[in-house]
């Protein structure tokens, strides 16, 4: 498995903790169905859509940082990690922008329990986004330096997982908020 051990204990432990989550949120929808649904059709799945290829496209980028790694083509990784800071920062932007627009028109966690799952699971993603875009920074900035070729790719490797785990809970968040509609 790439990266250090230690990294997919976190992994599995953070898994499991947006796993509860979930289903405490599906619960949640189950007890009020038109509310949730009501409050649904008011974001924006545009920005939704936007920030799905905008992930996509960066756990792509990551991907290929890695194998270059492996192949000791460090000038490749170091180009591929870039576009990865850069997707995680568009990311942060279109996230911004949506919660803007929602607090602009008065939508908060306090809204209703949908907006405060919203936020909720947003929010926690959001921040792991943070933590991942500053991660994939170290690793750019390190491989410019040098630092990471074929036998040293521990680091990258671990931050290559860490952020493919940040796609993951996206490519479950945004149909669980922004498409699913409650039964």
């Amino acid at each position: 498995m790439p990266g250090a051990e230690g990294v997919w204990v976190f992994l599995g432990a953070d898994s499991v903790i947006f796993a509860i989550l979930f289903l405490t949120f599906m619960q949640d929808r189950q007890r009020n169905p038109a509310m949730f649904e009501a409050s649904r059709q008011t974001l924006n799945m545009n920005l939704g859509g936007i920030d799905t290829l905008i992930l996509l496209t960066s756990s792509c980028a990551v991907a290929l940082a890695v194998q270059a790694i492996k192949r000791d083509l460090i000038a490749h990784a170091s180009r591929y990690l870039l576009v990865g800071v850069l997707t995680g920062v568009m990311f942060v932007t279109s996230k911004s922008i949506e919660y803007t627009q929602k607090l602009t028109h008065g939508i908060t966690p306090a809204t209703d329990t949908f907006y405060m799952w919203y936020f909720t699971l947003t929010g926690i993603h959001l921040t792991h986004v943070l933590l991942g875009t500053s991660l994939l920074t170290y690793v750019w900035v390190n491989s410019r330096r040098g630092v990471y070729d074929s036998a040293r790719r521990l680091v990258p490797e671990s931050v290559a997982s860490f952020w493919h785990l940040v796609d993951y809970l996206w490519i479950v968040l945004f149909p669980l908020l922004y498409l699913q509609k409650a039964m």
